[in-house]
């Protein structure tokens, strides 16, 4: 049966006490949808559809306080009226979460919460979960946790998202596609083979929402991404990257665009905002997104156009997608800045290396270009040859029979 949250999909027929029929959805020829339990209908609608199933066909009699109330629906509906609905479902489905409505975040409500606040980014949630998988339970465990950290409790990241949706006290049924779960490499902890869909049953007990950026002081964006600093760096030596890379990120979100700072706030921000871009350019050299790891030296060097670090880092990023000229630029200025970098010594040794690799790539390929080039010329040049022949030979015939052709022709008599 539907569920809150559910989209429904009906036809019905309204009509009043007395017989009169005052609205039917097949005279329009649409179905009519809704999503259940949100108050887009009337109440007794939301109460008795909930009940039903795909197929079924039911009468509902509502008295005026589950309808329209004292002041009804003018002009079909007068005040005071009880209302009686013939409803046929024909299908329900449940909420996308995801941004591209894709279907990979499925959520349906078995419980409502209460209120209307909901976890944010960064956010303490205590939850109960289950996962299932082909009706199998695979996980089963109570978890308090930080929303952006799922992934090193192995929590599918499309579970967070649907988290973030919930209200306290809820329980819901969290639908995931492969991509939002755990994608083409699967879960070997709990047995979960690649490209796989899962359900989880979630019960969000409560939680603790972090303040949002507009709602703290100068001061605690200070305090607090000194905390989140540290909290990076434990996720960065424990090998958890991406967990590294949220804690960053709230650093530059807080303290990037901070205009209220005094002077000597101003310091300790822009040293956090070096080490947070520094630190991130890292994170995603370890994770591979080489483009990412380029801007985020951009933004250190921005702070500090000198700094040893940065440059290293990029000239790194750009050594990985074989951008040569522009990683040599950058270990060069290391040791023009540094010169007893040694790291920077062998990378720019190394970056030689491959540029010479590929140029003697390149002149083979283009060795090998032209040699076929050459060969086909010549086969060109063969056949027009051969068709040159051809043609002085039909050229002679041609004339000889001109010849032939032309002698007067003696007739000679006896």
């Amino acid at each position: 049966m539907p569920m809150i949250g559910d989209r429904v999909f009906v036809h019905y027929t309204g009509w009043l006490l007395d017989g009169t029929k005052f609205d039917c959805s097949l005279d329009r020829k649409d179905k009519f949808s809704f999503d259940l339990g949100k108050g887009e209908v009337i109440k007794a609608w939301d109460i008795a559809i909930a009940t039903m199933k795909v197929g079924e066909v039911c009468h509902i009699t509502c008295k005026p306080e589950y309808a329209y109330g004292s002041a009804g629906s003018p002009p079909k509906i007068p005040p005071n009226a009880t209302l009686v609905f013939e409803v046929e479902l024909f299908e329900f489905k449940g909420e996308d979460l995801t941004e591209d409505e894709d279907g990979g975040i499925i959520r349906r409500i078995r419980t409502r919460g209460e209120g209307y606040s909901r976890p944010n980014e960064g956010a303490i949630v205590e939850v109960t979960v289950e996962g299932y998988y082909k009706d199998q339970i695979f996980d089963r465990r109570e978890l308090h946790f930080e929303i952006g950290e799922g992934e090193s409790l192995d929590l599918p990241f499309g579970l967070e998202k649907a988290i973030l949706r919930m209200e306290k006290g809820e329980h819901s049924i969290v639908y995931l596609k492969p991509s939002y779960a755990f994608g083409s490499i699967g879960k070997e902890k709990f047995q979960i083979p690649p490209e796989a869909a899962v359900r989880y049953e979630v019960h969000l007990k409560s939680f603790e929402k972090v303040k949002e950026s507009w709602e703290m002081s100068s001061e605690e964006k200070l305090e607090q991404s000194t905390i989140v600093k540290e909290r990076g760096t434990v996720y960065f030596k424990e090998g958890k990257y991406k967990q590294a890379v949220l804690q960053y990120k709230k650093i530059v979100s807080w303290l990037e665009y901070e205009s209220s700072f005094s002077s000597e706030e101003v310091q300790k921000a822009q040293a956090l905002r070096l080490a947070s871009h520094l630190n991130l350019a890292m994170c995603h050299l370890k994770l591979q997104a080489f483009s990412a790891a380029v801007e985020s030296c951009n933004k250190a060097l921005e702070l500090d156009s000198n700094n040893e670090k940065g440059l290293f880092r990029r000239g790194e990023a750009h050594l990985a997608v074989n951008d040569f000229d522009l990683a040599r630029a950058d270990f060069q200025k290391v040791l023009q800045l540094y010169p007893s970098n040694k790291a920077a010594k062998a990378q720019l040794v190394v970056c030689q290396q491959r540029t010479r690799k590929q140029l003697a790539r390149e002149k083979k390929l283009y060795a090998n270009m032209f040699e076929r080039l050459a060969e086909e010329e010549s086969k060109v040049k063969a056949g027009v040859a051969a068709g040159d022949h051809h043609k002085d030979t039909d050229l002679k015939d041609e004339q000889k029979n001109d010849v032939a052709g032309s002698q007067p022709q003696v007739k000679t008599e006896a």
